[in-house]
């Protein structure tokens, strides 16, 4: 690893809780009502996927195949938007969701700005469209975007190719690298890409690595977190962002003991 002048951290707008993929376990993934019940459980920050449909849609969704968290089936990526909007990405998780459909990044914009809520959208492409999905992605978010004072939405990744795809195509909006391993070079792809932050898994973070990307101006996330020893072990190595699927456990605003 090449040699980093220490950088000063440039001003960081986003709470230190954020609620993955809208709610955690606690509704469907990746959908408004996932949302909606994260909202319910005090959360001001967003943590979702994002991909493009065969028709250029982004659109939300985590796996690369339908059948998980849909009543559909194949590569989501290779269906067109009309056929994914009819799908149903409730069921699965319980009668009480059943018909919910797959959200498009503007209906979960929407939803955020009249809410005063912010947004983490990781770009989850599909295998081979890594580029262009970074561009699609950065494109729509700072379209969705440009007319409001909110803060704008973190775009993350851990392809590095759809991160350059996002720098190219809206490099005002903030990036971050998402790592699940700290391969090597990790820092120096992360600075020229331009990233403001570090998302790792949680056990990857000790103050070690900590410094390392705070002294090269990078904030600090963490995922995903889910148990009281985890957090506390993350808060009081000054994490600036806790990732977690239980919105019903960690209340927002929570420091270390």
């Amino acid at each position: 690893m090449r040699s980093v002048t220490p950088q000063a951290a440039a001003p960081w707008p986003y709470p230190r809780w954020i609620a993955h993929r809208g709610a955690g376990k606690l509704a469907p993934e990746n959908t408004l009502a996932a949302f909606r019940v994260g909202a319910l459980h005090g959360y001001r920050m967003f943590e979702c996927d994002a991909k493009l449909s065969a028709d250029g849609v982004v659109f939300l969704m985590h796996d690369a195949t339908l059948q998980r968290t849909t009543n559909g089936e194949g590569t989501g990526g290779h269906h067109k938007w009309h056929h994914l909007s009819q799908l149903d990405a409730g069921a699965w998780h319980s009668r009480a969701f059943a018909g919910e459909p797959l959200p498009t990044l503007g209906a979960v914009a929407g939803f955020c700005l009249a809410n005063a809520f912010m947004l983490n959208i990781e770009i989850k492409p599909t295998p081979g469209l890594e580029r262009a999905t970074g561009v699609a992605v950065a494109k729509a978010a700072k379209a969705l975007w440009t007319t409001s004072s909110a803060a704008p939405p973190l775009l993350t990744s851990f392809q590095p190719e759809a991160l350059m795809g996002a720098k190219e195509a809206a490099p005002d909006l903030p990036r971050g690298l998402l790592l699940d391993t700290l391969w090597d070079g990790w820092l120096n792809v992360a600075t020229d890409l331009g990233c403001v932050a570090i998302v790792c898994n949680h056990a990857l973070w000790d103050k070690a690595t900590i410094s390392q990307a705070t002294q090269a101006g990078m904030r600090t996330l963490a995922y995903t977190v889910n148990d009281e020893w985890a957090v506390e072990r993350l808060l009081n190595l000054g994490i600036d962002g806790v990732i977690t699927d239980r919105v019903d456990l960690f209340a927002p605003g929570r420091e270390a003991a």
